[in-house]
């Protein structure tokens, strides 16, 4: 059936130990095994292994490889030196975001888009559709590969110990293929230091095994996200959409405005940029134990609406009541208060910075 639940790999293991399984994205996947307060700790304070086979992998090859990607990616990737990653988003002729993405420069001429799983269809066809005139190959590799997020402090320890493999000289974004053809970069998406492994299925599932054998912490999608809420960093569908621009995001930081080509959407961003975004995605700490859903209305101390709730959580590490929340740009200045409206109350709320955790990353 068209609708049939998909499977990662690494779903007959994510049974075995009993996982607590949802569909996400398509998939069915583990929310949680021993509890999601344990999980999110195990990453922040030792290590912690996730399931991330669910993500979509593309191909880019050919001698127009760098023009083509810098056409539908916001960075520059004739910047990147082979080895290197780069985070960025596509973009629409309006601004918005059709995705958010790692970008992998294997060559001038080979690149490695990973993107989110739940777009996988819409992307491959954006790009698909977008190659046409230049001299470029897309593969879709989404059944090729599985991946593994090894997160944590002693992540890479564990990556030595376990598997044999030296992270030691890999920076911050940065990766290597070994000669299985098995790419092992220093990424992640917890606010921690970590390293994300792309294999064959079997490889993937192998690792998996020696890594809990070992005692890693098997962790569910239920602290990845409040992993990475803590850190400030989006969720396509919640901060990030095709009507969310990358500026109103604050993710400016990752758009090159000024590429000599330019790329999709690019026009409509300059001149948000020189005339002011009118929405912004801003913290917010709120008083009081009631947790702030997406969707949830954002009002300002007279009871108009301004915005939304993006993403609330009672925040395992910081111990605080947080959100983050899209709202007109005008209550966006630090120390603004605000009103969240949860069911049939109205909480009061102040505008924080939205990167509620430093991260530990190594640079």
């Amino acid at each position: 059936m068209e609708n049939e639940i998909k499977k990662t790999c690494l779903h007959g293991e994510h049974r075995a130990l009993n996982a607590q399984m949802s569909p996400f994205a398509g998939y069915d996947m583990p929310i949680e095994y021993e509890g999601l307060d344990l999980e999110h700790q195990a990453v922040r304070t030792a290590v912690g292994l996730f399931d991330v086979s669910h993500m979509g992998e593309v191909d880019v090859e050919g001698p127009e490889a760098i023009r083509f990607v810098n056409h539908i990616f916001t960075g520059d990737v004739s910047l990147m030196h082979d080895g290197q990653a780069l985070y960025g988003m596509m973009t629409n002729e309006q601004g918005g975001v059709v995705d958010d993405l790692l970008v992998y420069r294997k060559t001038s001429e080979a690149f490695l888009l990973v993107i989110n799983a739940a777009n996988i269809e819409k992307d491959v066809a954006w790009i698909a559709t977008h190659a046409i005139g230049y001299d470029v190959k897309i593969s879709d590799r989404c059944s090729d590969y599985g991946q593994l997020a090894l997160q944590g402090p002693e992540s890479e320890h564990m990556l030595k110990q376990v598997l044999g493999i030296d992270g030691s000289d890999l920076s911050f974004y940065t990766f290597k293929t070994l000669e299985d053809g098995t790419i092992v970069s220093r990424t992640g998406y917890t606010g921690e230091d970590g390293f994300e492994i792309y294999s064959s299925p079997s490889t993937i599932v192998d690792m998996w095994k020696k890594l809990i054998a070992s005692g890693v912490t098997p962790c569910g999608l239920g602290c990845r996200d409040t992993l990475r809420f803590e850190a400030g960093l989006p969720l396509y569908g919640d901060e990030l959409a095709d009507d969310i621009t990358p500026l109103e995001a604050g993710l400016g930081m990752f758009v090159k405005l000024d590429k000599p080509e330019g790329f999709i959407g690019v026009d409509v961003l300059k001149a948000q940029k020189i005339e002011g975004v009118k929405r912004k995605l801003v913290g917010l700490e709120l008083a009081g134990g009631a947790t702030a859903r997406h969707g949830f209305e954002v009002l300002d101390m007279e009871g108009a609406v301004v915005g939304h709730i993006t993403t609330g959580y009672n925040s395992i590490s910081v111990g605080k009541n947080i959100a983050m929340a899209l709202v007109d740009a005008r209550y966006g200045t630090l120390g603004t208060e605000l009103q969240v409206r949860i069911r049939r109350k109205t909480v009061p709320a102040i505008v924080v910075k939205k990167r509620f955790y430093t991260p530990n990353y190594k640079k």
